[in-house]
């Protein structure tokens, strides 16, 4: 049988029961919007992520444009304002920010962790520079020290896009509770997944809280009274139960993929292929195993005809997209040669040794073209 890249299918049976009883919960309700379920989840996940609140979204791009738009809305950012983001990057990073008439100002990351580097944000800090969004990109926590000491010198916010790193932690810490406020994507293939989108938005600051809360719901602070010119972008009751059941298993799922990538990292050793290096265990929750290869279509290729499924995160960086005229001209040479090589391997909770060990195999067998 085929090695799938990511079976959701297999990752919410193990559960089935307990999400069953969720919905079933929800549905006998009757209140299924901004009810109880919602409000003891986003409880539940400030208390994992480790800081005072959490507001349930649509979505994990909704959560990173509503943190902008409430720091606009709080005077801290206006039209045209900079925020620094890395270049290699799912483009909803970029649109969060051009969706609120701020300037993305692209930068290379490091090539050994593929998340920011700190030297070039320091390097692009200028006179309409207001923020850092740091992208944990892959599961694996940027590099939040050197950045929060950038940030406090030159008087910036520090946005986490945490979309990919539900759990990964340093120094006690989770993603989520190093910048000013940070973004969670909840997508069905995240680590903590609903069965539908969902999102959220964490902080330690409650005026920002209070305004995400708001602008997320009409900008209503009370039922008909509308003090902003908000959007509707609520995490539902259904899901939020849901992921309260899943947020149980976060951390044995996060140990269970460490597990499978100790074994790619332990037996993978082609000389065409490049593994990922980490900077420490705790750091990376991998939600994606990237390798980097030179002959990536052909390696990709070669994984699928002997079963093994693989995707490519991402094929064009977002300073390339048709959706970005105005910034294709910027050269941007790491980011663009990390986009043609990189391959991820299936890795999951679900995913068995036996089948880790097909995925390592296959790639040992790869043959690079001349």
């Amino acid at each position: 049988m085929d090695i799938p890249f990511l079976n959701l299918q297999a990752i919410n049976a193990r559960h089935a029961d307990e999400l069953k009883a969720a919905a079933a919960r929800v549905i006998d309700s009757g209140w299924y919007i901004l009810g109880q379920e919602l409000a003891t989840f986003e409880q539940d996940f400030a208390g994992y992520c480790g800081v005072r609140h959490a507001i349930g979204v649509g979505n994990g791009l909704d959560a990173l444009s509503l943190i902008l738009r409430a720091y606009k809305e709080l005077g801290a950012l206006h039209d045209g304002d900079e925020v620094i983001v890395p270049g290699n990057t799912f483009i909803a990073s970029f649109l969060a920010i051009t969706e609120n008439r701020l300037v993305p100002v692209p930068v290379e990351p490091d090539p050994a962790s593929f998340n920011i580097d700190s030297a070039c944000v320091a390097a692009a800090i200028g006179p309409r520079t207001r923020a850092i969004m740091a992208v944990h990109l892959y599961g694996q926590l940027a590099d939040m020290r050197s950045l929060a000491e950038l940030a406090e010198r030159h008087h910036l916010l520090l946005i986490e896009d945490a979309a990919q790193a539900h759990g990964a932690s340093s120094d006690g810490r989770r993603a989520g509770a190093f910048g000013h406020a940070a973004g969670f994507s909840f997508f069905p293939a995240k680590n903590l997944g609903a069965l539908g989108d969902g999102g959220a938005v964490v902080t330690n600051d409650t005026v920002l809280a209070d305004r995400v809360a708001a602008l997320r719901n009409y900008g209503s602070d009370v039922k008909y009274r509308h003090l902003y010119q908000g959007i509707n972008s609520r995490l539902d009751e259904l899901q939020a139960a849901l992921l309260r059941v899943k947020l149980k298993y976060l951390d044995d799922d996060s140990a269970h993929r460490r597990h499978i990538a100790r074994r790619y990292r332990e037996g993978i050793h082609h000389p065409d292929i490049q593994l990922p290096i980490v900077q420490s265990e705790e750091q990376h929750v991998w939600h994606l195993f990237v390798v980097r290869c030179a002959q990536r279509d052909a390696l990709q290729r070669h994984l699928q005809a002997h079963g093994v499924h693989s995707q490519v995160h991402y094929p064009i960086p977002p300073h390339r997209q048709v959706a970005y005229p105005g910034l294709h001209g910027l050269q941007l040479p790491c980011t663009e040669q990390l986009h043609r090589e990189v391959l991820s391997l299936p890795i999951g909770p679900t995913l068995r040794d036996e089948d880790a060990d097909r995925v390592i195999a296959a790639c040992q067998s790869f043959e690079c073209p001349a």
